[in-house]
């Protein structure tokens, strides 16, 4: 009987042992130890993320500036890698054994049991040869993706590219970003991100040991759909962009055109310029490389970094703050004897005598010695210390958009050089400096610099006559057209409308009438209202610059053109403008052919064969 009560409690021991140790086993596998799950996740079901289709770049007539086009990432899964043909794979994929090496350790290393990219945007051509072997190589698939395509090849640094997210980028953005993602880095991809990049989905996959899809899991119950990225519809006006492209071919500089009734920016020309579609691709870094080394700096945004002194076109400015600060009016004469002395040694020569010339006459003309008369009264003559004075007129001169941003919505706007009293102050040594210490802002020399952009701004400014709308790239956002409140503000320069006038008819001399100083490019049945401006550069060739409105009444575009290196506003500068003008409102240009074909083929383009290799 004891025999049998020991038996027994023996067996009970036992199968309770056995119990313990396999509920111990069943907790380690499903609660510690996760391997198992993953494993058996990933070879039952597997989780595919959904790209969006990024938002589409339209022009404002809704010609496509940048659209979309399949790419395929290849995916793998190390923990689900069988014994496979090494060779064949290498060669459908187009790398070496070296290559696979590489890139299988890496997706090892980050994780056995997560899938992650091995090779990155796998052309159609790529995948549709892989695609037949692909149940050959277990833990190996595609996902779709998508890349950006320029049909037309212009706009680069207005539209800008993007590129696969960095750690920062991925810290950023609160959980949105993963690696692999990828975001807008510069111009309008990046002031947009948000907009464009949509929202990704999932699809839970079934997937046989053949590494075959088999159907959504419990019907798609559990799947997310993909959200497409806003549609957006810029501002500019493609033909007349490919224009300004050819014209500054083989040049350095920047086209800026404005319609002065909106602020809607029609070109954005940044020269040298290059193929938007360099930056899409497996060659994408090595072009990068190459552009950012590039002598000629074809990634540097002309139209809103660089800045120039404005030189000759800044008399239009000087002309509107000086009659309205009451120093001089549109019957004022000054004698031009060829030059304006002053302090006690100083002279600013003038391009001619022009004798006595009244102010429509010394836009006309560009007479240097109006301009620095009109600002030593400014500063010296109106019973105020100078340096008070001259805060009157740093802050009149601001106002029209000079030495502060204008808010493009393009990330990386210089906001150019307004020098303050303080400046000059520091400077002298003390605040009893008079107009002879900076008589060269007078005519847009010396410390001023400005960006083309505001220049094309201070001519829609003209044109509206006293107000400009914040410069933009993006006219509208989606199906429902959404503008940007920011973009529809009327913004006063504080200067009464009638001081426009004989600004305004002295511009139109200097392109309309004989002996004025753009005539040659006059364009036939437009009035054309212009400024010509030869920029001193102490590094070598004067700059050339030209800004204009047209037509006169009721203008439609407004225009700033600055070639670097090429003299004289008139000769390059100007016929520039002008035929971009003619285009934009009449679609032709009647230039003769011999100023044409000068423009076109013309090449002023700096030595790049001495720079230093970094």
């Amino acid at each position: 009987m004891n025999s049998y009560f020991a038996r027994k409690f023996i067996i009970q021991g036992i199968i309770i042992t056995s119990a313990v140790v396999i509920l111990l086993r069943l907790f380690y596998i499903q609660v510690i130890d996760d391997s198992y799950y993953l494993s058996a996740e990933n070879n039952v079901l597997r989780k595919v993320v959904i790209y969006p289709a990024r938002g589409v770049i339209l022009d404002r007539n809704s010609e496509v500036l940048v659209q979309n086009e399949p790419v395929y990432d290849l995916m793998v899964t190390p923990r689900e890698v069988k014994e496979m043909d090494t060779t064949l794979f290498c060669e459908l994929v187009g790398i070496d054994k070296e290559g696979f090496d590489k890139r299988f350790l890496k997706a090892k290393n980050y994780s056995p049991y997560r899938a992650s990219i091995f090779e990155k945007q796998l052309s159609a051509e790529t995948y549709a040869r892989l695609q037949e072997h692909l149940y050959e190589f277990r833990g190996f698939y595609v996902q779709n993706r998508t890349v950006r395509n320029y049909p037309d090849s212009i706009a680069a640094q207005f539209l800008g590219y993007i590129n696969e997210v960095t750690d920062k980028d991925i810290e950023r953005s609160d959980g949105f970003y993963r690696p692999g993602d990828y975001i807008g880095v510069s111009g309008v991809e990046r002031a947009y991100e948000e907009l464009l990049r949509g929202q990704r989905g999932v699809q839970n996959l079934m997937v046989d040991a053949f590494n075959r899809p088999k159907g959504h899991f419990a019907d798609g119950k559990y799947d997310t759909l993909a959200v497409a990225g806003e549609d957006l519809m810029s501002s500019l006006d493609k033909n007349l962009q490919k224009l300004g492209e050819t014209l500054m071919k083989n040049k350095l500089g920047s086209i800026v055109a404005i319609e002065p009734s909106t602020g809607e920016i029609l070109s954005f020309v940044s020269s040298p310029s290059y193929n938007p579609n360099m930056m899409v691709g497996r060659e994408r870094g090595n072009n990068y490389m190459k552009l950012l080394y590039d002598p000629l700096k074809p990634m540097f945004i002309r139209p809103i970094q660089a800045q120039y002194p404005p030189g000759s076109i800044f008399k239009v400015v000087a002309a509107l703050v000086g009659q309205q600060a009451q120093v001089i009016d549109k019957d004022m004469r000054y004698q031009c004897v060829g030059g304006y002395r002053y302090g006690r040694s100083g002279y600013m020569r003038c391009t001619h005598v022009h004798g006595s010339i009244n102010l429509a006459t010394s836009i006309q003309a560009s007479c240097n010695p109006y301009y620095a008369f009109t600002f030593a009264r400014m500063i010296d003559g109106r019973g105020k210390k100078p340096a008070e004075s001259y805060k009157d007129w740093y802050d009149a001169v601001q106002r029209f958009g000079i030495g502060k941003e204008l808010g493009i919505d393009l990330p990386g706007e210089n906001s150019g050089n307004l020098p303050k009293a303080d400046y000059y102050t520091k400077h002298f040594g003390n605040d009893s400096w008079t107009s002879a210490y900076n008589i060269s802002l007078s005519i847009g020399q010396g410390e001023m610099g400005i960006t083309p952009l505001q220049m094309a701004n201070i001519m829609a400014i003209v044109a509206n006559r006293g107000f400009y709308y914040r410069p933009h790239l993006i006219k509208s956002i989606g199906e429902k057209k959404i503008v940007k409140p920011e973009f529809s503000e009327k913004i006063s320069v504080g200067v009464d409308p009638q001081y426009f006038e004989p600004v305004i008819e002295g511009m139109s001399r200097a392109v309309n009438q004989p002996g004025g100083t753009a005539y040659s490019v006059k364009i036939k049945g437009v009035e054309m209202s212009g400024k010509t401006g030869t920029v001193q550069n102490p590094h070598g060739t004067n700059h050339a610059v030209f800004f204009a409105f047209a037509p006169r009444e009721n203008p439609k575009i407004a225009i700033a053109v600055f070639v670097e290196n090429a003299g004289y506003g008139g000769v390059w500068a100007a016929p520039i403008a002008s035929m971009m003008v003619e285009k934009y409102l009449t679609d032709t240009i009647t230039l003769p052919k011999y100023i044409q074909d000068r423009i076109y083929n013309g090449s002023i383009l700096p030595d790049t064969t001495k720079a230093v290799k970094r």
